[in-house]
């Protein structure tokens, strides 16, 4: 692992990309560190995927500085490339061919020769649980599997950095934990990711670090842990409610903060038992209630004031 004498494997001041009049990413600061797992969490259009096209050197930044493995990818995009894992939002696999065809052809693009690449492909199947599958074409395997070997194939070049575009949208709950697993693995033998994702279970799952992206600009950074003790309370009560049957002022004062939903209200509190007691208390009485830890959902609620899938 090599990064630029800070210590840094990809280092942003001031990054920004503009598509004519629109701004999708708006001057920000970001520093990855060998071996973490570093997040973009936000709803679509948040800028995640700009940034990582950016990062990946396939898309020139607009200004800013942006060094990635010590190098700039205006001039040095070719070297840096060979050195990254992409794992794009769509699985671009060749679906005529067989599971161990798609690793053995992508290799081949990197130069490495043919006994490496048969070696490093029967370890890649074994890693992404597809052994079973080598010989058979990719178009019939589930969603799950192919999203495992595009993982997979990212990794036959060895990279230093994996870049993860919303690794699992699409994929079942089943199928999203195994990913995790693989991913939780990798990041276990040393390979630094970075994962665009707008799922707040991912990001608490596989992000050591991450920034909250919205409308092109980093509105809070930390580990998942820092940022609900900074920006949410310990506990949450979910009260529902018939839609437009919720009165926030029959709440009022119960809470630290009270958010308004369609159909629910969220009181932030460091204790929701007793805040659930004290409405009922008051007469309140809501279709169901639900009291929770608080997520990085409720983060982005607060810093925005809307969820992260509208």
């Amino acid at each position: 692992m090599s990064g630029n004498g800070d210590g840094g494997l990809v280092r942003a001041r001031g990054l920004a990309k503009r598509f004519g009049d629109f701004a999708a990413v708006r001057g920000i600061d970001l520093d990855v560190r060998p071996g973490e797992a570093f997040g973009f969490l936000g709803p679509n259009g948040a800028g995640k995927s700009s940034t990582m096209r950016m990062v990946a050197c396939v898309s020139p930044r607009t200004e800013g500085d942006l060094t990635v493995l010590g190098m700039d990818p205006l001039t040095q995009g070719p070297r840096i490339r060979a050195r990254l894992g992409v794992v794009p939002q769509q699985d671009n696999l060749d679906t005529e061919l067989t599971v161990r065809e798609n690793l053995y052809v992508y290799g081949r693009y990197f130069g490495l020769s043919k006994s490496v690449v048969r070696a490093k492909a029967t370890e890649l199947m074994e890693f992404a649980q597809l052994a079973d599958r080598a010989d058979d074409q990719v178009e019939p395997l589930s969603g799950g599997m192919k999203r495992r070997l595009t993982i997979a194939r990212s990794l036959i070049n060895d990279p230093d950095l994996l870049l993860l575009d919303e690794p699992t949208t699409g994929l079942d709950p089943q199928a999203r934990h195994l990913l995790w697993d693989r991913l939780f693995r990798l990041k276990q033998q040393g390979v630094t990711l970075i994962v665009t994702t707008h799922y707040m279970d991912e990001a608490e799952q596989l992000c050591d670090r991450l920034v909250v992206m919205d409308g092109g600009r980093i509105v809070a950074e930390g580990s998942p842990g820092e940022l609900i003790s900074r920006y949410s309370t310990r506990e949450v009560l979910e009260l529902r409610f018939t839609p437009g049957d919720q009165d926030p002022a029959a709440v009022e004062g119960l809470a630290e903060r009270v958010e308004v939903l369609p159909d629910r209200l969220l009181l932030y509190t460091a204790d929701g038992e007793a805040t659930l007691a004290a409405a009922h208390a008051r007469g309140v009485t809501p279709l169901s209630s639900l009291v929770r830890r608080s997520t990085l959902e409720d983060v982005f609620l607060h810093l925005t004031g809307r969820t992260l899938v509208d």
